[in-house]
């Protein structure tokens, strides 16, 4: 929890990581003379550390968690705002080959022929995907390439050489240097995961979260949202 008006705590899934250090940040920290104090995690482990009592003064995380958190009357409903839509998508080492994943056949060749195949088991991403392995019957096959993080950016792994291929949000994939986009899942084993804002009940420093939520609002935040590899889910206000 923040201690007066000059820092303010935000926790954030790794999605809008890149955004918000670029542009929304530092704006917001030139009008308002605010330091953000960012705690950035998968919306799991966010929601893991509420659970156990932690706050901040603003959240912004996968919608599912923020409906639980709206229920719990952690989060004041009424600063509840969309932010951004994440897709999945493939990472490879920047100037490599990036395959061809444009179908459904094509994406499975894909995985089964890669060196090694890095994602998340603690994110939201990761889940999806382990899941999506089962269905599409390459688990068995995958798993032996597999180079898995607890959490965090899966291309770090390309990045280093331990991995060929990187999946998770492209947003997160674009966060890392030294890493091209080979495509985005094809649509029929597409999600997407929208993420929104909201001011913790307790914050103590509510007026500077609202001051936040504003520029993470805000045009420049649309147009770095989309530059990083999302979509933007707001209407951009004046800030």
């Amino acid at each position: 929890m923040t201690q007066g008006a000059r820092t303010l705590s935000i926790m954030s899934g790794l999605a809008v990581e890149a955004a918000l250090k670029q542009t929304v940040f530092p704006a917001f920290s030139a009008a308002s003379e605010i330091v953000p104090q960012p705690i950035f995690e998968p919306t799991t482990v966010l929601m893991r550390r509420i659970n156990e009592g932690e706050r901040a003064d603003v959240i912004i995380a996968i919608d599912y968690a923020m409906d639980e958190l709206a229920e719990k009357k952690i989060i004041r409903t009424e600063t509840r705002v969309p932010i951004a839509r994440a897709i999945l998508g493939i990472g490879v080492k920047k100037g490599a080959p990036r395959p061809d994943i444009s179908t459904v056949e094509k994406f499975k060749a894909a995985l089964v022929n890669a060196r090694g195949v890095a994602y998340s088991r603690g994110g939201a991403s990761g889940i999806y995907f382990t899941g999506l392995l089962e269905k599409l019957g390459i688990s068995d096959e995958v798993s032996k390439r597999a180079v898995t993080i607890p959490a965090g950016f899966t291309a770090t792994k390309v990045a280093s050489g331990e991995a060929d291929l990187a999946i998770q949000q492209i947003s997160e994939l674009l966060a890392v240097d030294g890493i091209d986009i080979a495509g985005a899942f094809p649509d029929e084993l597409q999600t997407s995961t929208d993420f929104y804002g909201a001011v913790f009940t307790d914050s103590a420093n509510s007026d500077g979260a609202a001051e936040f939520l504003k520029h993470a609002t805000s045009s420049s935040a649309v147009a770095a949202y989309e530059r990083t590899g999302l979509i933007s889910l707001v209407t951009p206000n004046a800030a």
